[in-house]
């Protein structure tokens, strides 16, 4: 099951943050969508390299934010992908979107196109969480633009929800995902915020304008998002990843999984089972090669032991776990047994669950993920 994720690289406003690739500039957008489709026909190979007869069952618009592009823009955009690849009938199609693009004029014509599905990156329903955070929308907008979505048809629908914001207490924290539960959506992303480097959060933290984040609330807005998920049959399928049941993010899952998936747009990342490769994440720079009939990527041939690190790093976080016996299988022995010796203390101490030869985090592991994920990696 193959995938595509296309990176539309711009924005209104910069969230205080975000550390991804965007411009606040639209003045190469069509420029941009241009030297997207060349890209596409350039990249039509791109997965002949392990299955002659690989359809793609997912399609993802990440970003950036995708929902500034107009329905007219969507269409040509499956013109070209219909074009050179074949995409599958039942394929999961996401748009990313902020909510206050999602009026019920913009629902009702993104209904019209091949997209099936939304993420809407709500983040909190507090004006204040969003002032600090400098996002484009309100609260109100954020409600709105889930009714305008339900209204138009939409029924597989995520939203985006961040905690530990400096702003955001317990009990807010709760407000925010009861408001959620109360809007009867499948899906649910929440991540704790972090201090990227070259933010403007950072800056402002630097600079004593902004507390920096608790440690200890995010613990506990953590467990307060495990209890309350479970309440409400939430099934936490990944560390940050909650859904009903058969609502899984069908992209998302295939990157746990190691599926293969092409990554078209400025700074997008592809993986063919053997090999990565990231577009340059400059927008002028990526549309003049392809003016060229060039494509402006680097790339990396995984060796064994990466496949293994990455392998124990997506599986480790999912509800599915890592499997013994596949790393014996894929790796070899010695890679099991390295594994399994490895994660005797998390075990002993109540980190990692072992059962049926599968290595599951227990929610006082996944506190930890990264940490105990990486202490299982062997040195490259």
């Amino acid at each position: 099951m193959a995938g595509i994720y296309i990176h539309i690289p711009f924005c209104k406003q910069a969230c205080h943050y975000c550390d991804f690739h965007f411009s606040t500039s639209l003045k190469n957008k069509d420029d941009f969508l241009k030297a997207l489709k060349r890209e596409i026909e350039l990249q039509k190979n791109y997965f002949l390299k392990t299955n002659a007869e690989q359809e793609i069952s997912t399609v993802y618009f990440g970003g950036g934010t995708p929902s500034l592009l107009s329905q007219t823009e969507v269409m040509h955009i499956f013109d070209t992908l219909n074009k050179y690849f074949i995409i599958r009938p039942d394929a999961e199609i996401t748009l990313e979107a902020n909510p206050d693009d999602l009026t019920v004029k913009k629902t009702k014509e993104l209904k019209q196109t091949p997209i099936n599905r939304f993420s809407i990156g709500i983040q909190s329903f507090y004006d204040e969480d969003l002032k600090l955070m400098n996002r484009a929308h309100s609260s109100q907008e954020a409600l709105t633009a889930v009714k305008a979505s339900q209204d138009s048809g939409f029924e597989n629908i995520t939203i985006d929800l961040i905690y530990g914001i400096p702003s955001l207490t317990n009990q807010k924290w709760k407000h925010n995902l009861h408001t959620a539960f109360g809007l009867e959506i499948k899906h649910i992303s929440a991540y704790c915020l972090t201090i990227e480097s070259k933010t403007a959060l950072a800056h402002f933290v630097k600079e004593g304008k902004i507390k920096n984040i608790d440690e200890q609330q995010c613990i506990d807005q953590f467990e307060i998002m495990l209890e309350e998920m479970q309440k409400n049959n939430f099934i936490q399928y990944e560390i940050s990843n909650f859904c009903k049941n058969n609502f899984f993010s069908l992209h998302n899952s295939n990157y746990w999984l190691k599926q293969p998936y092409l990554g078209l747009g400025p700074s997008a990342h592809s993986f063919d089972g053997e090999s990565r490769q990231w577009n340059i994440s400059n927008n002028a720079l990526y549309i003049q090669s392809l003016e060229k009939g060039e494509l402006n990527f680097e790339k990396e041939v995984l060796t064994q032991t990466q496949h293994y690190n990455e392998y124990i790093l997506t599986t480790l976080r999912t509800m599915w776990g890592t499997d013994l016996e596949y790393i014996k299988n894929k790796f070899g022995s010695d890679y099991e047994s390295y594994c399994l010796n490895e994660a005797k203390n998390y075990i002993a101490n109540k980190d990692i669950r072992s059962e049926e030869n599968k290595l599951f985090l227990t929610d006082k592991g996944k506190l930890f993920a990264d940490k105990i994920a990486s202490s299982l990696f062997k040195i490259v």
